[in-house]
């Protein structure tokens, strides 16, 4: 009697060797990172690293995690799968960056319905142009098929990096006083936040767009990378006297910044000192979001904040100048608490 057949992983909706099939297509992308340091290649259960001790004798690691969270929606609807990486890498990075700190590595975690090894590579692909801007190594990941928890066409992105910086070079805002002045550095666009408010504004059918004002569609607009400020902020800690530094995200300026703040400090901000892009105006307008929420959801067009003293003004927006990065003067640190905004 022939023996019955029974069921399998892959009829349950996991397939093996798709997975091992992506992996392979993901080691091309990952070995580009490669950077002093790394031990191994992708595919092993752990990815190994040794710092460099002559250069950081006094070492503090700095983590930081984050996905991408409902930017992803809009990368499903448009079937664009190639920088959304980029954002999951930027947010861990980004906030490791605001202590000072070099990143070192990141590793992802990308969970799917259905496995399809080409979209898996595109997504890793960019993450791996995330980790070559930020000077990281991609040191590994997981890829996990998760049948019947994401739909088959879904799926969802997330990671952390480490970076590392002397215990006497760390960046943690105890040295802000009253004076301080605060720069930003401009975002790319709307990053990876807000956009559970944004998607109710901008609805799919709405991507085709291209309103007065926008140089691209809308849905070209919305999926432009979160941009990562590695080289300009590790060029600043070796020239400028920095006390604080802010990575805007959730909550935007009105939010991150008292993050940083000692007691008893707050922030003095002139939103006319930088140029608005335009798709905050055109979210504003369409939404009929009142100011004070769009300034609590939308980084407006900041993306990372710098805080110095008043005597390294000249020497910040040289520095920034010669490095050809946008910058403007937002304000200043004065007693008080929160965030106020000059109009």
């Amino acid at each position: 009697m022939a023996e019955e057949k029974g069921l399998t992983y892959r009829e349950a909706g996991v397939n093996i060797a798709a997975g091992a099939q992506a992996v392979e297509k993901m080691k091309p992308a990952a070995a580009l990172t490669r950077r002093p340091g790394v031990l191994s290649e992708l595919g092993g259960f752990g990815g190994l690293f040794a710092p460099d001790l002559a250069r950081y004798p006094d070492p503090v690691l700095v983590a930081g995690t984050d996905g991408v969270g409902t930017k992803l929606r809009v990368a499903f609807d448009l079937n664009r799968h190639e920088t959304i990486g980029q954002d999951a890498v930027a947010m861990c990075v980004n906030d490791v960056l605001t202590h000072g700190a070099e990143p070192l590595f990141f590793l992802d975690y990308l969970a799917v319905g259905r496995l399809d090894p080409d979209r898996a590579a595109a997504v890793v692909a960019g993450v791996a142009e995330g980790c070559r801007l930020a000077g990281c190594a991609l040191l590994g990941g997981e890829t996990a098929e998760m049948p019947g928890f994401y739909a088959p066409d879904e799926y969802d992105i997330a990671g952390f990096a480490v970076g590392i910086v002397n215990r006497d070079r760390l960046i943690d805002g105890s040295r802000i006083r009253a004076g301080d002045l605060i720069f930003g550095l401009y975002a790319s666009g709307l990053h990876s936040n807000g956009f559970s408010l944004a998607r109710r504004v901008f609805p799919p059918q709405s991507y085709g767009e291209t309103p007065a004002g926008l140089t691209r569609s809308i849905g070209e607009e919305l999926l432009v990378p979160t941009r990562i400020y590695a080289r300009t902020v590790l060029s600043l800690r070796e020239q400028i006297d920095i006390t604080g530094m802010v990575h805007i995200t959730g909550g935007g300026l009105t939010e991150n910044i008292p993050r940083v703040l000692p007691p008893g400090l707050g922030a003095r901000l002139r939103p006319r000192a930088w140029k608005e892009p335009a798709v905050f105006r055109l979210l504003r307008e369409r939404g009929k979001i009142a100011e004070a929420e769009m300034r609590r959801t939308f980084n407006l067009g900041i993306g990372y904040v710098v805080i110095t003293r008043a005597g390294e003004r000249t020497a910040l927006t040289d520095a920034l100048t010669a490095a050809g990065e946008p910058w403007a003067l937002l304000g200043v640190v004065a007693p008080g608490e929160g965030v106020a905004y000059e109009e």
